[in-house]
């Protein structure tokens, strides 16, 4: 929504309000629908903030006697707090209290939907706020944990893969510190391959690319004791993901992606079923890899990606020429089928 429309519509709003007979419940609800809709693809924070104050004004005139009005508004502001760019964690405060405020008459007397949408919106809320200390991770999960009781695969699976994608990031962002830390992992995993049983690659393309990069991650750096089962595993959904990311279209993740399967090919045997016949090839693959990612984010001037593609060059170059001239044949260099 444009600035200029987005104005016009809030400044038609609160004057529909003045000078209309509708009661004053009816009243607030129209300026909740209206803020609704300028909450839809605002391509500024204008539309946002406008849509804040008539929620607002909304609740304002909203009548004592109708408690779940009230709710139904207080969720609303507090998803557009929620999208605020450039909020901070005050904003993501604020709309943390909304949704707290609002899920008890929720609870009691909405619908159950209305209720699962308030728990995936605090869960991401708590997510967001955790690296700084003002969440707890921990809380994030329990709301969607609770919110995945209503959405379903089978009746929301739009909300269900997003839910599950944001569980699998909130256990990997959880620190190994404690026993249970294997088990979050292998949680993680699960729910990146439950997002996958609902988008697929020709109806999803990029979030199929995106799910399979993360779902390679996870199973990359996973502690367990299945290492090269999870590696080989790793490769499959990398080379998913490439069947989706190229350097035409999508440059920088299709560089990520690379440079994530060449981590993997790095500590892979040349033949997993006997893996005491070395790593030479496997070498060669990762810095081909590497040199391609490396090319890629030079050009988008990706200096930090680069950098660290470039320290691990160096390692397989290391590591190469002391496994003798036989080994630093480039014969592993060949361009990337994306």
């Amino acid at each position: 929504m444009s600035e200029s429309l987005a104005l016009s519509q809030f400044e038609a709003a609160l004057k529909a309000v003045d000078s209309d007979t509708a009661t004053p419940a009816e009243k607030a609800e129209m300026l909740m629908e209206i803020a609704m809709g300028m909450q839809q693809r605002p391509k500024t924070a204008e539309p946002l903030q406008h849509a804040e104050k008539l929620y607002r004004r909304a609740l304002e005139i909203c009548p004592a006697d109708s408690p779940l009005l009230r709710a139904r508004i207080t969720t609303r502001l507090g998803t557009a707090l929620q999208a605020l760019p450039g909020g901070g964690n005050e904003s993501l405060k604020a709309a943390r209290d909304c949704y707290e405020t609002a899920l008890p008459t929720l609870k009691q007397n909405g619908k159950p939907e209305e209720v699962a949408e308030l728990e995936m919106n605090l869960g991401l809320v708590q997510q967001s706020l955790a690296p700084s200390g003002a969440a707890r991770l921990h809380d994030a999960i329990q709301c969607y944990h609770r919110a995945l009781r209503t959405f379903t695969r089978e009746a929301f699976p739009q909300e269900f893969s997003i839910l599950h994608n944001n569980l699998a990031i909130a256990y990997l962002s959880i620190p190994l510190a404690d026993e249970r830390g294997t088990m979050r992992e292998a949680l993680a995993v699960q729910s990146f391959e439950e997002v996958l049983k609902v988008i697929n690659l020709v109806d999803h393309p990029s979030e199929y690319a995106m799910i399979q990069n993360n779902l390679g991650n996870a199973l990359q750096y996973a502690s367990s004791g299945h290492s090269l089962e999870n590696n080989l595993r790793a490769l499959d959904a990398y080379d998913e993901a490439l069947k989706v990311r190229n350097p035409r279209d999508t440059p920088f993740e299709y560089a990520n992606t690379l440079s994530n399967k060449a981590n993997v090919l790095r500590n892979l045997p040349d033949d997993p079923d006997h893996p005491g016949l070395g790593r030479c090839a496997s070498l060669q693959q990762a810095r081909g890899l590497y040199r391609e990612a490396q090319r890629i984010f030079t050009t988008l001037n990706e200096s930090q990606n680069a950098a660290v593609v470039s320290d691990a060059l160096l390692e397989i170059e290391q590591e190469l020429h002391a496994r003798g001239p036989a080994a630093r044949k480039s014969n592993g260099d060949a361009s990337v089928n994306a």
